[in-house]
């Protein structure tokens, strides 16, 4: 049964040390001139609806999802590498959505009345490290891949180090999957009225194992001729040992509950308009705290992320909060 017993643990020092954290991931940011600091390639943007289902079950019928009703939103894929690299190279993948449309108070100061609520998610139902601290030594590490395994040891000791790099590697030799097939999980946990959950994006396309060396272009040729449709369902905590808000490193388990559907229709990319889509989707700023109050993001990792993101998108200088779905024409 979902819990409600959950609560964050936060550090007297927390703030102090996510703004030393935000400034390693401006530097990488800076160095990489890529744009984003962290999922700097962009494999398809796209338009979608994301449809919240009539039949949501009682736990689950909080914030957004207490009323059904479809919305307009957009879909970037990525890599999440810090530079552009070929798709046939090891990678996390990631999925972020943003939901245009959304009523009630949101969470960043300034932007209270704000519509929009994102979601993102990556193809692992973990991460790696357990908080944002071992988070910032693992990128570190890797700005020097030769030098990554001592580079962690020397940050997190032996037998931590080792349990980061088999987690990571764990998730890198995942088949690599047409996007349209693959899953995608929060990872992290956000509220949800008075209870706390994950996210897990699950496609509509049986699962497979791809042969394209576009992973964007193999889904924009399938979105010429057919919709891809996920369902986006949550997994619920339960207690404080089996579904940890302040840990990344350990996995949900439980039942998957459908609260929406997420359909990408029939569209051109390489079309005039699928372009301005393209263009539009890139400059965008996809941030798990766009939400709603009582939907906020929870847990080390997201917190820091209030940090990081807003920096992130400042330094790229991207574009404002749509107030609604933009032309395209």
């Amino acid at each position: 049964m979902p819990g409600t017993d959950w609560k964050e643990v936060i550090a007297p020092d927390e703030e102090q040390r996510f703004e030393y954290f935000t400034s390693v991931l401006s530097g990488i940011q800076a160095k990489h001139k890529q744009g984003r600091a962290l999922h700097a390639k962009g494999n398809l943007g796209a338009e979608a609806t994301f449809e919240v289902l009539p039949d949501v079950a009682g736990d689950a019928r909080h914030g957004m999802f207490d009323t059904p009703k479809t919305y307009p939103a957009l879909v970037r894929y990525s890599n999440g590498a810090p530079r552009r690299q070929h798709d046939k190279k090891p990678d996390v993948r990631g999925f972020a959505i943003k939901i245009i449309g959304v009523a009630g108070e949101k969470v960043i100061p300034g932007m209270e009345t704000a519509v929009t609520q994102d979601i993102l998610a990556i193809r692992t139902p973990v991460t790696p490290v357990r908080d944002a601290e071992e988070f910032i030594k693992l990128v570190r590490a890797a700005q020097t891949p030769a030098l990554l395994p001592i580079r962690l040891i020397g940050s997190v000791g032996f037998g931590r180090a080792i349990q980061i790099i088999k987690g990571a590697l764990a998730g890198f030799k995942l088949p690599t999957a047409p996007l349209a097939a693959t899953q995608y999980y929060t990872a992290l946990p956000s509220q949800l009225g008075p209870f706390a959950v994950q996210y897990v994006v699950r496609p509509h396309d049986p699962p497979t194992v791809t042969k394209a060396d576009s992973l964007g272009e193999e889904l924009a040729a399938r979105l010429k001729t057919s919709p891809v449709v996920y369902d986006l369902c949550v997994k619920f905590y339960t207690d404080a040992k089996a579904t940890p808000i302040e840990d990344a490193s350990v996995e949900w388990k439980g039942e998957l509950v459908p609260v929406a559907k997420i359909t990408l229709p029939v569209q051109d990319v390489d079309s005039a308009r699928g372009k301005a889509i393209t263009d539009y989707v890139e400059k965008a700023a996809f941030d798990p705290w766009h939400c709603r109050k009582d939907m906020k993001p929870l847990g080390n990792v997201m917190r820091a992320r209030n940090h990081a993101y807003r920096a992130s998108t400042q330094a790229r200088d991207a574009a404002p909060e749509p107030t609604a779905m933009p032309a395209f024409t």
